[in-house]
């Protein structure tokens, strides 16, 4: 079969660039409102273009130097909804960060999911390309490098884990909100395995040093079981020479009661584990007219800044 020259596949890489963003002249106000821009990027993966968003808050300063948190949204999600979801926005806004939104294209997965099980396949286009969008957005809008974090939400989750794993040098900290850790699965089937709490972690995926983690996982969730959770800590925790703390429940108010365990190695903390009782697979605290959002849960969109701001405040180990 005779092979496109470089000329047509100029051509055809420049339509579909085209094509993916005349839509996006009419994006106006970032989802769940608040001051500030919501911006569109464009990156050149190895299978054809992939778009992100970007929340810029208001009064941004030409090369102020903003800390950046990459959000990868879940299953059936994409940037918008999973923005509109967390409000992660308006904290930005108030906090002064620059919130990253790749956005897994259907033709990727019809689903929308990240395809973080390939890790011999897709996974490592994913990889590469959500780590040109944050180079891209640290040359465009001077993003932080020095202070990157990325949290994601069930398929996101375990993106952002495989992101911090195989990149450890790029982010300061890693959130997983009801997601499967690195090395449980490398097929479809094993994924849904995996899932469902069937597989066991390799313990020889723990090795070199990660980013510190914060977990959370709702207890009842029955599409993510909560054992994952709880692997996804302990392999952590494996990897930096930790042990837990003594477990601590938490209520504010009138939500869902949680337990909270950190896994520590002298006074540092490698991981945290948050596990939400009677919430499912949703996000905690999120907007309870959105799907995958528990409005009566803790507030883990508080919880993920305070946990990221807290390593940013931290020397660079």
């Amino acid at each position: 079969m005779k092979m496109p020259s470089w000329g047509a596949l100029l051509h055809r890489n420049a339509t579909l660039l085209r094509r993916a963003a005349a839509p996006l002249r009419k994006q106006q106000r970032p989802p769940a409102g608040g001051d500030g821009a919501w911006l569109v990027g464009m990156v050149m993966a190895a299978d054809g273009p992939r778009r992100y968003y970007l929340y810029r808050p208001a009064g941004t300063r030409f090369g102020e130097k903003l800390p950046l948190l990459v959000m990868l949204h879940g299953c059936h999600q994409d940037a918008r909804t999973f923005a509109a979801s967390t409000r992660m926005n308006l904290l930005a806004a108030r906090e002064r960060f620059l919130v990253l939104y790749p956005e897994q294209p259907r033709l990727a997965n019809v689903q929308g999911c990240w395809n973080w099980f390939d890790t011999d396949g897709r996974a490592d286009t994913e990889v590469d390309w959500i780590l040109k969008a944050v180079d891209q957005v640290g040359v465009l809008y001077a993003a932080d490098r020095t202070r990157t974090a990325v949290a994601g939400l069930s398929a996101g989750a375990s993106m952002a884990a495989l992101l911090a794993t195989r990149h450890p040098q790029r982010f300061r900290a890693v959130v997983m909100h009801s997601g499967v850790p690195p090395g449980m699965a490398h097929t479809a089937a094993q994924a849904l395995g995996a899932m469902r709490g069937r597989h066991a972690v390799d313990p020889t995926a723990a090795v070199g040093e990660w980013p510190p983690l914060l977990v959370i996982h709702g207890e009842g969730d029955g599409v993510v079981s909560a054992r994952n959770g709880v692997a996804a800590a302990q392999q952590w925790a494996q990897a930096a020479g930790a042990t837990a703390a003594e477990p601590r429940v938490q209520r504010r108010g009138a939500r869902h009661p949680m337990t909270v365990t950190d896994f520590k190695r002298g006074a540092q903390v490698a991981a945290t584990l948050v596990q939400v009782h009677d919430m499912g697979h949703a996000w905690s605290g999120g907007a309870a007219r959105q799907r995958f959002g528990d409005a009566r849960g803790p507030d883990a969109t508080r919880m993920v800044w305070r946990f990221v701001a807290r390593q940013f405040a931290t020397p660079s180990r």
